[in-house]
């Protein structure tokens, strides 16, 4: 995609995802077993043809730092493409990055490329397919300085999470509060809010010129300030402009026609992960036998690092319906239901794994019992725990419950009976 740069917000802490984030930034904690969050945003950008990427990052970067480096290198120097990381390194001044604008302010040397026209901003922590090719096409048709892309969500699901948009009648942006407390709803549905995706699209000049300040944020403070200043600010509703899809084929002796295809309803999924229960519900939406999020698209392949292990295998009765089983697991006689197990996972004898996410390299033992839980990598629960059974027993082990319930078990935990340990 010529004169576009990309760059990927990935320096985010994460606080509401731990203890997921303990060790890790947010853009680097697993999902869908063994891809990490950031991979579906480079996938995207990569599938779109879009390969001069900036990754920039701040907290315990270094897994994300590793992960990009060994699974996503597609630079080529001669041929202009690359996926850099690049951390926050303090050249304004003795600051980190004080928000998504500020990390950009502070490369702005990254920006001033002679070839570069259109700047694509993007979150590094969200679960959805997007062309980004027909986001850009629309920025372009429609001659703006800034386009947003928005999605509708329910009104409920926006209150203090989500940035709200207004627009007028042809799609300009006339309002963007940030996490409103009373979300303004869209005329038409007003149970929905239109919501901001963290998807933006400025042209190069017009983002140098919001950046000459001291602002934070692109939701808090850039984008609300350029309303009723710059008239060019439209809004990509992403759910409408991808309800059909056209495709020109070749019908008989040249004649070309245009046919409408409705898309996969996944077309238009958009999933901010940024609390645990949110992260569990993003999770559950892949183990269904139509499930809301496909990962087996072969027209939006996602591309990961690839732990080279051998094929799972199912043993002495072992059996996993409606579940996701990556390589390397081997389940000896026990049960997965509706679960996820990331690569590696040994799920023992008369063990039941329920409704759950499970990390890499977890051992499963006999007779241990997990129900609508999240465990972290190289943990143990050991033979006869039950985890998801009893809250306060749950907490006194040392898990983190969500306000849904959901259980999460810390990294390189060892769960038994009588408590927990630290391998």
């Amino acid at each position: 995609m010529d004169k576009v740069l990309a760059i990927i917000m990935a320096g985010g802490a994460g606080e509401r995802l731990q203890p997921l984030t303990r060790e890790r930034s947010k853009a680097a904690v697993p999902f869908g077993g063994k891809f990490r969050l950031i991979d579906f945003t480079l996938s995207n950008c990569v599938n779109s043809g879009l390969r001069q990427v900036f990754v920039l990052t701040q907290y315990r970067s270094e897994s994300l730092h590793r992960h990009i480096q060994e699974g996503w290198g597609i630079s080529a120097a001669g041929l202009g493409d690359f996926i850099y990381c690049v951390p926050a390194q303090q050249k304004l001044g003795v600051e980190w990055y004080r928000g998504t604008a500020d990390a950009v302010r502070q490369n702005l040397n990254l920006l001033t490329r002679k070839d570069v026209e259109n700047i694509l901003i993007l979150s590094g922590d969200h679960v959805y397919k997007m062309n980004y090719l027909q986001f850009v096409a629309y920025h372009r048709a429609k001659k703006a300085n800034l386009t947003v892309s928005a999605v509708r969500a329910r009104k409920e699901q926006a209150i203090g999470k989500l940035g709200v948009l207004e627009i007028d009648e042809g799609h300009r942006l006339v309002g963007f509060e940030e996490k409103p407390a009373q979300p303004k709803t869209m005329p038409d549905t007003p149970d929905y809010a239109l919501a901001s995706m963290g998807v933006y699209i400025f042209k190069l000049g017009t983002l140098l010129q919001a950046l000459q300040g001291q602002e934070e944020d692109f939701g808090k403070h850039i984008i609300p300030g350029m309303i009723g200043k710059h008239h060019d600010i439209f809004v990509y509703d992403y759910e409408e402009e991808n309800k059909i899809e056209d495709f020109t084929v070749e019908v008989k002796d040249g004649v070309r026609e245009k046919i409408l295809v409705d898309k996969a309803r996944d077309s238009f999924y958009w999933k901010d992960v940024g609390t645990i229960d949110s992260y569990y519900e993003a999770s559950m939406d892949l183990v269904a036998v139509d499930p809301f999020f496909n990962l087996y698209g072969e027209r939006w392949p996602f591309r990961t690092y690839q732990r080279p292990l051998p094929p799972s295998k199912c043993v002495l009765g072992g059996k996993t319906p409606e579940s996701v089983v990556c390589d390397g697991c081997i389940i000896s006689g026990g049960t997965v239901w509706k679960s996820i197990l990331s690569p590696g996972v040994i799920v023992e004898r008369d063990a039941l794994v329920e409704q759950s996410v499970i990390f890499d390299d977890v051992v499963i033992e006999p007779g241990a019992r997990v129900r609508r839980a999240i465990v972290d990598k190289e943990s143990r629960i050991r033979a006869g725990a039950l985890i998801g059974y009893d809250t306060e027993a749950d907490k006194k082990r040392g898990c983190t419950i969500s306000d849904n319930g959901i259980v999460v078990v810390p990294k390189r935990m060892d769960i038994s009976r009588s408590g927990p340990q630290l391998f």
